[in-house]
Order: structure tokens, then sequence, then C-alpha cells
């Protein structure tokens, strides 16, 4: 039988798990619920024992499984430690030797979930064909991944690519989440969109579409593209703030290409539209050609990722 390797991408609610072949094609993929009790001890036991369910299932012995990576909702160092975990009740420990640990000496590899999430982009998405990429995740909030020359830049403490905390706007009185105030992920966010939108629909009563319905990210884009006038604002204003971010990132790390998912990338290509003009005006001659792409790989982009993480370059 051919080697296989397992991809998991732990989340605050489920845990998405992918038995792959090393070509990168999924043989199968399933869910098991991330038990948070009790600071998180039970969820890489649980995790273990599925994985085991699914080797027995496949007739897999340890010799015929490369390894198993991890993608964990924390800043995760190169040597697999993570370094706290709050939503899962985690402190500072190694997930790798952990795990490893607990599937008998089965090979783990571990990575920050939106830099694995990334690397599935890289591999097998959006950004297929490049090795220099940046992925960019515009969900509730928005997060980051770097690849250069095809390994994630995970920084020293694993905090690398944190793009939606880069600051772009002197003015904004409001506090981000992350307790400064102005960054990318107040304005481009499904939540940042909303926040625009409200207060573009404050400042007068210019007729907009957006009055008379229920104001998210998804209704904001739609009326974009039937050409409500305060919707394209709002876009221009989006626009504006992701592609100076997105200009100064590809100041410092020259990538080839920039590969946007997350909920609002539902929107489509339009969204493209709308980072460009702003990207082009901030960006370093240099990075003047990158391309930009939508995600492909959806919810699934973490398990790739993380079973990529095991097969290296």
């Amino acid at each position: 039988m051919s080697k296989r390797l397992y991809g998991v991408d732990l989340g605050g609610t489920t845990v998405k798990m992918g038995l792959f072949d090393t070509e990168g094609n999924v043989i199968t993929k399933w869910e098991i619920p991330t038990v948070k009790d009790h600071g998180g001890k039970h969820i890489l036991p649980d995790i273990a024992e599925s994985i085991k369910k699914n080797m027995t299932e496949n007739n897999l012995s340890k010799e015929d499984v490369i390894g198993v990576g991890i993608g964990v909702p924390g800043p995760v160092d190169k040597d697999g430690v993570i370094y706290k975990a709050a939503n899962l009740g985690w402190g500072v420990f190694s997930v790798r030797n952990t795990l490893s640990d607990l599937l008998d000496g089965i090979k783990v590899e571990a990575g920050n979930d939106a830099n694995v999430a990334a690397l599935g982009e890289m591999w097998k998405g959006g950004g297929k064909g490049h090795k220099n990429m940046v992925a960019v995740t515009l969900g509730t909030g928005v997060g980051g991944g770097i690849i250069i020359d095809g390994k994630i830049l995970t920084g020293s403490t694993g905090a690398g690519g944190e793009i939606g905390h880069i600051h772009v706007e002197d003015n904004e009185t409001e506090s981000c989440g992350c307790g400064n105030k102005g960054c990318l992920e107040q304005y481009t966010s499904a939540t940042g969109v909303v926040r625009l939108a409200k207060r573009r629909l404050a400042e007068d009563d210019k007729t907009s579409v957006l009055r008379d319905e229920e104001v998210n990210s998804k209704t904001v884009w739609d009326a974009v593209k039937i050409s409500d006038s305060v919707a394209i604002e709002i876009a221009n204003t989006f626009g504006k703030y992701l592609g100076k971010g997105l200009a100064a990132v590809a100041g410092v790390v020259n990538p080839e290409i920039f590969v946007i998912g997350g909920g609002v990338s539902k929107a489509g290509e339009i969204l493209i539209d709308y980072i460009k003009p702003s990207y082009q005006k901030y960006v370093f001659n240099g990075s003047r050609e990158v391309k930009f792409a939508l995600a492909t790989l959806g919810n699934d982009a973490g398990i790739y990722g993380a079973a990529k993480l095991v097969l290296g370059e």
C-alpha cells in the first residue's frame, strides 16, 4: 500500500480531519466535536483516538502513515510549541510531542491554523503554482498566512502573518479586539464591513437598498453588484484600507500572489476590483505586478495545509 498522511484542523467547535495520499488527494474526511472542558485536556486524546480508529478502518499500520499535521488556533513556533490558545483553555506546551506520544510515536507537525490554511491554498488551492504567497482571511476577524519559498513564515513565537492588526487609521476612536485602535481588521473583516456601512448610513439620508434590509457583509456586496451608490462608497472605503494594508505587507515579503479567503470573499472577484486601486497607489514598485486570486478550498484549506506540513517541501 502507498503511504498515507493525516491533516487535522482544530477549531473551537469542531475538529476537521482528513486522510490523504502523498499527492494531496483526500481519501476520506470527517469531523469530531472539540471538547473544551477541563482546560481542553481531552482535545488531543480525542484526536488521537479518532485517527487510530480511522487507521483501523483503512487497514493502516503505523508504518503506512508518514505523519499527522495539525493546525491549532494560537501562535505555534517552528518546534510545535503553542503559546496559549485562550479559546481552548491551553497554556504553553508542545502540541507536536504530546500528540505524537498519544499516537505511539507517529511523526507530528503543528502550526497556527491560519498559517496552515495558507499552506493548503498554496499547495492545492488559489495559490497553486506559487511558492511566495500571502493568504488573507476576511472572516469575523482578519487573519493571514505568509508563505516564503514554500514554507510558513512563523516568526519567533508563531505570531507571524497577523496582518489584521496592521495599523491603517490614526483617527479611529473605537478599540479593536486586540486593544489597539485603527487596525485593518476594524474595516475589512465581516464585522468591519458592517461598521463601515452603519457609519456611512448614519451620515445622511441618501437612498440605499441597505436601509431596507439587515446590514451584513453579504447584503453590502450584493448592493454593490446592483450599483447602489452608498454601497459603492462603503466598498471604496473597504478597498482603500485593505489595499493600503496589503501594500505594506508586500513591501516586507514581496509575494507573487495574494489569495483572498474567508466569508467576505464569497462576494467574488468584485472584491479584488476594489482592493487593486488602493494597492497600486501605495505599493513599492517592486511588488506592483503581484497577482490577486480568491481562495478555492473553503473550509478544507486547514486539513490540506496540515497534511502538507508533514510532507515539507
